[in-house]
């Protein structure tokens, strides 16, 4: 259930101008190639607009610890301090290396919660498993194998295997899963980053392709991405990867007591949350920041999962 003090239909057009401006802020360094310059840009304008919002706001899911600011770190305190306990996780600029390349699917990401709503994920790997909505609950497990959760999914999908498309993040971790994933007779579409909108793909099979994610990649963007889908629908699995004891520690530290546990979207997020991304460069999900003269135009997507409402904005900024 949601807070009573989370407004979330009051506070849902405050969050779409932080996605907002970070995303307006990074324009200029697109295809720059300054990774940083680009992710600091979008961290500034991101903490100036969070801190004109009426909210006592924590961010849970961040970029880093405290001693690594003047990012927006994890427990950072956000807000005017005057509103609402909430739960914030955010990614300034999700594809620091697509702006900086000028490539594909560059976002800002953040959304928003009631306090204790959001998994305080460590920053480690997660092995992360999605799939639209429409499907019964378990119709694929992070338990199977890739050529049986395809084969799964064209089962419910009714349709062939040759018709579903999985999105993986292409890193050569990845290299087996892709074989047997082909091997199947699947397609897969290729990422190079950006796996909050990979998994956010799912969510909108016929206009992306997109019909699943799997493969590992930051715990803390598949808490993003569970929030976008329990706004979209959708179903999401996800089991922390430790490589050693150091991770294992920072696991701890968060709190985290079972280290074999898998989270489905609903243990990641856990109440009613609302999510916002605006476009950087254009993608399948939003078009990117557009250059007109005197103008920057930005395409924004802002989601209630109270009430399953999906918005898409454009905002002309003069300049």
């Amino acid at each position: 259930m949601t807070s009573p003090d989370f407004n979330d239909r009051m506070l849902s057009l405050g969050l779409a101008r932080v996605s907002e401006a970070a995303a307006l802020a990074s324009a200029t360094l697109i295809g720059r190639g300054d990774e940083k310059a680009a992710d600091q840009a979008a961290v500034n304008a991101m903490r100036e607009q969070l801190n004109k919002l009426d909210i006592a706001g924590v961010v849970v899911i961040g970029e880093g610890e405290r001693d690594e600011a003047p990012m927006l770190f994890i427990g950072e305190e956000v807000g005017s301090g005057t509103g609402p306990g909430v739960d914030i996780a955010l990614d300034p600029l999700e594809g620091t290396t697509l702006t900086a390349k000028d490539m594909p699917n560059a976002l800002t990401v953040i959304a928003m919660g009631p306090r204790g709503s959001m998994l305080h994920a460590p920053d480690v790997y997660m092995d992360k498993l999605a799939i639209g909505p429409g499907f019964k609950d378990g119709v694929v497990t992070l338990a199977m194998s890739p050529a049986e959760r395809v084969s799964a999914l064209a089962a419910a999908k009714g349709c062939s295997i040759e018709d579903i498309t999985v999105c993986v993040l292409e890193r050569p971790r990845h290299e087996d899963m892709i074989a047997e994933i082909r091997s199947t007779g699947a397609a897969i579409r290729l990422i190079t980053d950006g796996d909050v909108a990979g998994v956010m793909h799912c969510a909108e099979a016929a206009t992306t392709g997109i019909d699943m994610y799997m493969g590992s990649g930051g715990a803390p963007e598949g808490v993003l991405a569970a929030a976008a889908l329990k706004c979209m629908g959708g179903q999401m699995f996800g089991k922390l990867l430790f490589r050693n004891d150091d991770e294992r520690g920072r696991a701890a530290k968060a709190g985290i007591t079972n280290f074999d546990r898998v989270y489905t979207r609903d243990d990641m997020v856990t109440s009613d949350v609302i999510f916002a991304a605006t476009g950087v460069t254009d993608g399948s999900l939003l078009s990117g920041i557009k250059r007109e003269p005197g103008f920057l135009t930005a395409e924004t997507i802002l989601m209630r999962s109270k009430t399953g409402s999906v918005r898409r904005m454009t905002y002309r900024n003069p300049v």
